[in-house]
């Protein structure tokens, strides 16, 4: 026969086995936490911009140039913080939602109240201390076209962190954010630096060269960057030239990360 003390020492079996369970996963959060705050921060860039001249979707972050890249700088131990050329809202391409570019890390963010509410609620460059950041990340899509170049606001944080021996780091289209970028003797910053970014063969290919207010590709070496690219189109390519660090494509998102992270281990 079933007894009442048997009953309560299974509720006390399962009580303990549950508060193991929470402590466990509570000391794994506080870990990471106090690993992530050891190695720092580093300062994730995104656009604003959404409207293409004439096209009816809309542009904006592609989804994975995001998500691989926090998802390898996260497990490294650096927490990172959100920022874009107006602050607030960041639009996603509409394109890179679509089934055959997202993966399952890219679904599980989507799925995250918290993280997209971060995507809605993105720091203004005005609000950001440089000192406080080991890299930055400029994350592409072609609205990045558009808001990257001209923000002299995000020149100055980028230019700062790079002066103080941090990393600049950029994929895609997100590297027109380093295209203002000037060096202490106000010269372009990538003048002479091998860099990669989103090639012209791929802006045909992708169909949106119609749609850009400049080439990348030709923005890039107008500066004096020694300009490379893999020998086949969207695949992915990186180049690291010191602290600068660049990748081609979207389907560079993982490979920079690893890259920047390997850099930053070296600088502490």
């Amino acid at each position: 026969m079933f007894k009442v003390w048997d009953f309560q020492r299974w509720l006390t079996i399962i009580f303990a086995i549950f508060l193991t369970s929470n402590t466990v996963h509570a000391a794994e959060s506080d870990k990471t936490q106090s690993l992530a705050k050891a190695n720092g921060k580093i300062l994730v860039v995104m656009t604003n911009h959404s409207a293409y001249p004439s096209r009816s979707d809309k542009t904006g972050l592609w989804l994975t140039e995001l998500t691989h890249f926090y998802d390898v700088a996260l497990a490294a131990g650096y927490e990172m913080d959100f920022v874009s050329p107006l602050g607030g809202e960041v639009p996603l391409d509409e394109r890179s939602l679509k089934s055959i570019y997202l993966d399952k890390s890219a679904r599980n963010h989507l799925a995250d109240p918290a993280f997209m509410q971060r995507l809605k609620t993105t720091l203004a460059p005005s609000v950001i201390h440089p000192s406080q950041y080991k890299a930055i990340y400029y994350t592409g899509g072609h609205g990045t076209m558009w808001d990257f170049p001209t923000n002299k606001a995000l020149q100055n944080i980028s230019e700062q962190i790079y002066r103080q021996g941090g990393i600049v780091s950029a994929v895609c289209h997100g590297v027109g954010g380093l295209l203002p970028l000037q060096d202490e003797n106000g010269k372009p910053l990538i003048a002479g630096k091998t860099v990669t970014g989103f090639a012209n063969i791929e802006e045909t290919l992708s169909g949106i060269k119609s749609q850009v207010p400049f080439s990348l590709q030709n923005g890039l070496i107008a500066r004096g960057a020694n300009y490379k690219q893999a020998f086949v189109p969207f695949t992915s390519y990186v180049v690291s030239d010191d602290r600068l660090i660049t990748g081609q494509n979207p389907q560079s998102s993982k490979e920079i990360a690893e890259a920047v992270v390997k850099r930053l281990s070296t600088l502490r």
